[in-house]
């Protein structure tokens, strides 16, 4: 047996070399991180149920004609997707107020927002991932008008699906964080829809209760994280009680 080839490592995925040209595979760890990895836990079956939540999203939205680099699920762990350039972006969505936007505006926890907002920060923990706007992006060359325009439609469009998705079976989409990367066909590139969306990336509340489903169990030392993911799967649909997402290290392929 050979081991794969580690492309990258980031908090709570690791990148393999994939079995052919242009692809990778998607490795989801159960590492659990908060304010830039200086909170860090390994949190039993989380990479599991990201994978399976994040597969039934991406399966949706490549469905709705909105590309993505997600090809298949492998296993419990792993997905196969196309490589693409990732743009140093994160892109928020914003229905709800909550974490960084009641800090910087003084706004309370759970006000409703007229109309959802989408804000942009770049990708760099040592400068603490700084929110930036669009002449930032477009004059330091993080991205081009044009592919803001597309990111901007991509990340509307997805925002309506997921709400849509998710008010379906009880729960409020608070706000989201994605990330897009640039994948190139023969003479062609295009902006598509990469990394996760799960838990993880998204805050989710019940809408009766407003108990949170999401990472903030984490970060605010709620408790019940993987409890709280696996409500959203099973609501979802998608969570299978016979499959027992345990802890596993990177697996050997021959």
């Amino acid at each position: 047996m050979n081991r794969r080839r580690r492309i990258y490592e980031g908090k709570a995925k690791i990148l393999y070399e994939g079995p052919e040209p242009g692809t990778l595979i998607q490795h989801f760890k159960d590492d659990a991180t908060a304010f830039n990895n200086e909170k860090h836990e390994v949190v039993d079956g989380k990479g599991v149920l990201n994978n399976r939540i994040s597969e039934f999203i991406f399966n949706h939205i490549n469905n709705m004609g909105i590309p993505t680099h997600f090809i298949r699920r492998l296993n419990m762990r792993e997905q196969l997707i196309h490589q693409v350039e990732i743009i140093p972006l994160e892109v928020v969505v914003r229905n709800v107020a909550a974490g960084s936007i009641c800090k910087r505006l003084g706004l309370e926890e759970g006000t409703q927002l007229s109309r959802s907002i989408v804000e942009f920060y770049y990708k760099n923990d040592e400068l603490g991932d700084p929110l930036v706007t669009e002449e930032h992006i477009t004059a330091l060359g993080w991205a081009t008008p044009q592919e803001l325009d597309d990111m901007m439609t991509m990340a509307i469009r997805i925002n309506d699906f997921l709400s849509g998705l998710f008010l379906g079976v009880g729960i409020r989409l608070v706000d989201f964080k994605i990330e897009m990367g640039r994948q190139i066909e023969g003479d062609l590139m295009r902006v598509v829809l990469a990394d996760e969306i799960s838990p993880d990336s998204c805050r989710l509340w019940d809408t009766t209760t407003n108990d949170k489903l999401d990472k903030d169990r984490f970060r605010q030392n709620m408790g019940g994280m993987v409890e709280a993911y696996q409500e959203v799967a099973r609501r979802l649909g998608i969570f299978i009680d016979s499959e027992r997402p345990k802890g596993s290290g990177p697996v050997l392929v021959k």
